[in-house]
């Protein structure tokens, strides 16, 4: 069971038994929260609780802020203020928020489209906390959980690589390279071959703390903060050749008003839009997370709207977007954290590290960071699901395939877009293929086991001349080529009975279909009565115009009384109407 956490998380999780697995994961949370009350024992939990998170998130934070290009500072407020905000307003008690690798690849992409202007790059982080706003306001919540599993795992892998790609290089001692993904792919090879020594011994030093620390120590201290402690000391005495962060600026941020320009409107829209859906997705699958270790249930249109205050607020002061972060959250939850007050807790505790410390962040060196990136993104990717690739379904498998290369050749929009119209033309092709199944041409009474001694009788006596086409399930756009097919293909009758008493839904498609069977049947000059309508399927019929082209005393309640009527019309019908 591939545990779908494991797509969002920061770092290696050891989650409990009952944890939400990719099988359950779509299910919608359970709307209306039970409020946690605040106690003694809750209070001291959710203290320890929000100082382990803080401890967790400073390295982390640190380093997503430089990788997304807008700073560290940029990283450390991003935490400070979607943690604070989400924590407060959000629907889940015992989540804490901040920058997470997903949100991090986004917001690099927005700094190199909209760098030339600092204020359009956070001005679109606002639109992206607005448009998460109006997804929980509109209550959309719930439909976030429908994106097809292949498609979340393909784009979460994607992600994963995207962030291992652009870590190599200041592993290796060299900036960033410029221009798209090709063109960073392209000039790995040479920035590899020609590292910096003293920033690659850090680079591996730190990668190799975050992956080997025993865990009776990460128990104690998370690998992170050990890596970036030993690795930044590492770097003041034994590699001082390495690249450091550098000059960081004090104080409280300065707040950005938000910039549009015309030009860049279309694009930040895009952005903006990438930003609400991946913070969203990101959020409530860790909600799903800290429902199951909690025991409790999060309000996920409330959680919107808290994920989309803080990344609001945190675009107005220059701070990274965030999201639910799944190890923080862990890690808080196993503290002791069970309200909102831990993760409100865990960003003063930030804020004050902040003030305090942050002339010391700028001798991290680089390579440190990247070390502690290169494992988080080795962790997004969804290895299990690859490793049993080999006998997953292969439709499933070429959907996550092609939108792991489009997230990391092309970009999330499109990814997202293309796997999951990919993985709807699959479903709408099964669902048609289920539904021919259970449409059947009934002429002879032993086809039919349930029929009493009067319907069989009825049948015998027609001699062919009633046919009963009895549909099952559902009926929608993909079963009408199959209906239309069935009937023109049936032999000759004088009454057709259309049998809807299994049919719990039918769209405008089928019902458009339904119709235009009953004009082929009145320009062959047969009778057709409708039998055992579902309100909700007389519902659709009656606004498409479908019962209106038959007399009512031809809709009838179910297969008996269908039955009687054609048999007292078969005398009145001489192969004709």
């Amino acid at each position: 069971m591939v545990v779908l956490a494991s797509l969002v998380r920061d770092d290696k999780l050891a989650l409990p038994a009952g944890t939400v697995t990719a099988e359950n994961v779509h299910r919608t949370a359970i709307q209306g929260a039970p409020l946690v009350k605040l106690s003694t024992v809750t209070l001291r939990g959710d203290l320890y609780g929000g100082l382990t998170a803080a401890v967790v998130a400073l390295p982390l934070s640190l380093a997503f802020g430089v990788a997304s290009g807008a700073g560290a500072l940029a990283g450390l407020y991003g935490a400070i203020l979607v943690g604070f905000f989400a924590a407060v307003f959000g629907g889940t008690p015992a989540q804490v928020s901040g920058p997470t690798g997903p949100m991090t690849v986004v917001m690099a992409l927005v700094i190199t489209r909209f760098g030339h202007d600092p204020a359009l790059a956070f001005t679109v982080v606002m639109m992206g906390g607005a448009f998460q706003i109006l997804f929980g306001a509109l209550r959309l919540g719930r439909y976030i959980g429908l994106v097809p599993f292949p498609v979340i795992s393909g784009f979460m892998s994607g992600i994963g690589c995207i962030i291992v790609i652009l870590q190599l290089a200041p592993l290796a001692g060299h900036p960033i390279p410029g221009g798209n993904m090709l063109h960073k792919l392209a000039a790995l090879p040479q920035l590899l071959a020609t590292p910096g020594k003293d920033a690659l011994a850090l680079g591996l030093l730190s990668l190799a703390l975050v992956f080997l620390m025993p865990k009776r120590i990460t128990r104690v201290l998370p690998a992170p903060l050990i890596a970036l402690t030993l690795g930044t000391l590492a770097g003041m005495t034994l590699f001082s050749g390495a690249p450091v962060i550098g000059d960081i600026p004090t104080g409280l941020p300065q707040p950005y008003l938000p910039t549009f320009s015309l030009t860049d409107l279309p694009q930040m829209l895009i952005s903006a839009l990438i930003l609400a859906f991946l913070g969203s997705i990101d959020s409530l699958l860790t909600s799903l997370i800290a429902d199951s270790i909690t025991r409790t249930h999060h309000h996920s249109d409330k959680e919107l709207v808290g994920q989309g205050i803080g990344n609001l607020v945190a675009g107005i002061f220059g701070g990274i977007p965030g999201a639910g972060a799944t190890m923080r959250t862990v890690v808080n939850v196993r503290a002791g954290g069970r309200t909102p007050l831990s993760g409100a807790l865990h960003a003063v505790v930030l804020l004050l590290v902040v003030l305090g410390f942050g002339d010391t962040a700028e001798r991290i060196p680089h390579a440190v960071l990247a070390g502690i990136l290169l494992q988080v993104g080795i962790n997004i990717i969804d290895w299990r699901y690859i490793r049993r690739a080999h006998r997953a379904p292969r439709a499933g498998v070429m959907i996550m395939a092609v939108t792991l290369l489009l997230t990391v050749l092309v970009d999330l929009m499109t990814a997202v877009a293309v796997g999951t119209v990919m993985a709807c033309v699959l479903f709408v092709q099964r669902m048609a293929a289920a539904q021919m199944k259970s449409m059947k041409l009934v002429y002879d009474p032993d086809h039919v086991p349930d029929l009493s001694p009067q319907e069989r009788d009825i049948l015998d006596r027609a001699k062919g001349r009633i046919v009963i086409f009895h549909l099952e399930g559902p009926m929608s756009f993909g079963s009408v080529n199959g209906i239309m097919r069935m009937l023109r293909s049936s032999a000759e009758k004088d009454i057709l009975i259309v049998d809807l008493s299994d049919v719990p839904f039918i769209d405008s498609s089928a019902s458009i279909a339904l119709e235009e069977v009953i004009e082929d049947a009145h320009r062959d000059k047969d009778a057709v009565i409708l039998c055992g309508l579902r309100p909700a399927v007389l519902e659709v019929l009656q606004k498409i115009g479908v019962t209106g082209m038959l007399p009512a005393e031809r809709i009838v309640g179910d297969r008996a009384s269908a039955l009687a009527l054609a048999d007292s019309l078969l005398p009145t019908l001489d192969g004709s109407l």
